[in-house]
């Protein structure tokens, strides 16, 4: 399979986690991923990532499902649901058996080596159980062995970012795959599921930009295409911690009147940039919005080259 996606038809996606609703933060990412897919005439997905399931918030999916059709996003085509796609992880992770191995340290242990912590903020793994569990210990959780130093830096170009280079050995250490829980992790998940939907190009939150080099080290060893990325900044709140649902940001209310939906929307526009969208029905919002976006995107530089036929 080829590594590039260049020639491809645009496919982008929207991938929000049924933790709970739509949030002002988690639209910002909706909005920049809708746009994009339209800028470039091409076909929008939305997937719930449930894979989690301990996480999963009973009716979360649903109403994040209608709170999009609120506001005017319809997948293009059948939504996809993570927690209905295990198979493929688990062939996945035959695929990866010589590079993964059983780890049965916990994040205590992790942390206690002071290693430091990787850019998401999660401590970076010593590398206890490379070769083997210790005598009386029992497997916990499924990693992924990443490159010694010298052979581990992964770079690409993030559409808004630039130039992005992570060292995994130093700067990650082996990673899940498998959770203590028995939950498959979201690096391996989010690499399987937007290679086996033909997904581009990703468009989300900046959060996730220190993922994008283990997303992409997966990729190589499976051997699927690794997608265009664009990050775009993370709403904040007043103490500068990102707005979330940890973090207590309010839903956004659907159900009310399009005049509702159309401010909603014009704020998310805002805070990407695209100026004061004055608009007095949806359709009015959009025809304005997609051009909007188009000129940001002239503007940084991000811009895609044509597909060819």
């Amino acid at each position: 399979m080829s590594n590039t996606v260049s020639s491809s038809p645009y496919v982008g996606r929207f991938a929000p986690s049924p933790s709970g609703v739509l949030h002002a933060g988690s639209l910002v990412a909706a909005l920049a991923s809708y746009l994009d897919a339209r800028v470039h005439d091409g076909t929008w997905l939305i997937r719930i990532e449930d894979i989690d399931e301990g996480r999963s918030v009973p009716g979360a999916a649903e109403e994040i499902l209608a709170q999009l059709h609120w506001l005017g996003m319809h997948s293009d085509r059948e939504v996809v649901w993570q927690s209905r796609r295990k198979q493929l992880y688990q062939a996945a992770r035959e695929q990866l058996a010589s590079l993964a191995y059983d780890c049965g340290c916990n994040r205590r242990e992790i942390a206690d080596s002071h290693l430091g912590v990787a850019p998401d903020g999660a401590a970076i793994y010593p590398g206890t159980c490379r070769h083997g569990l210790a005598p009386g210990r029992s497997a916990r959780s499924l990693r992924l062995r990443v490159p010694d130093a010298g052979q581990d830096e992964i770079v690409f170009t993030d559409r808004f970012a630039g130039t992005v280079r992570q060292r995994l050995a130093s700067e990650s250490g082996d990673f899940v795959l498998k959770r203590a829980d028995g939950f498959w992790a979201y690096q391996l998940a989010v690499v399987v599921d937007d290679a086996e939907q033909g997904v581009t190009d990703v468009v989300r939150g900046a959060d996730l930009l220190d993922s994008t080099p283990r997303q992409i080290y997966l990729q190589r060893l499976l051997g699927v295409p690794t997608p265009r990325y664009l990050h775009v900044p993370v709403v904040r709140n007043a103490d500068g911690e990102k707005l979330s649902k940890q973090t207590g940001a309010p839903a956004v209310q659907s159900g009310g009147s399009e005049a509702d939906a159309v401010a909603a929307l014009a704020t998310a526009a805002g805070f990407l940039g695209l100026g004061n969208i004055e608009a007095g029905s949806l359709a009015a919002f959009w025809q304005a919005a997609v051009p909007a976006w188009a000129r940001l995107l002239a503007e940084r530089g991000a811009t895609l080259p044509p597909v060819r036929d």
